[in-house]
């Protein structure tokens, strides 16, 4: 309990950006997986393999730079209370709903 105050004073602002930073937290692992991945592939399958063991430290780096965005605008979108909302949805969310 005493950690609920500390994100906010027991408020719902500070109990959602703790789940929120959960949620981002685990799909962030998930997320630099696939980037790792693709960057991986495109390091190894073309003529950059010669210098693959330069280049992967910073393919690392950048896979990190943009996971980190990447999933802290995708945790909000994986919370319960959003799956049966009738609410509207946003552009990104149109977008993401198109693809699948």
């Amino acid at each position: 309990m005493s950690g609920r105050r500390c994100l906010g004073k027991n408020s719902d602002n500070g109990v959602q950006m703790s789940t929120r930073l959960a949620i981002a937290a685990l799909l962030f692992m998930m997320v630099q997986a696939v980037f790792f991945g693709i960057g991986a592939i495109i390091l190894l399958a073309t003529p950059l393999k010669d210098r693959a063991a330069e280049l992967m430290p910073f393919m690392i780096a950048i896979t990190i730079a943009i996971s980190l965005p990447v999933s802290w605008w995708l945790a909000p979108r994986l919370r319960a209370r959003f799956w049966n909302s009738s609410a509207p949805l946003s552009t990104g969310d149109k977008l993401l709903s198109d693809l699948s």
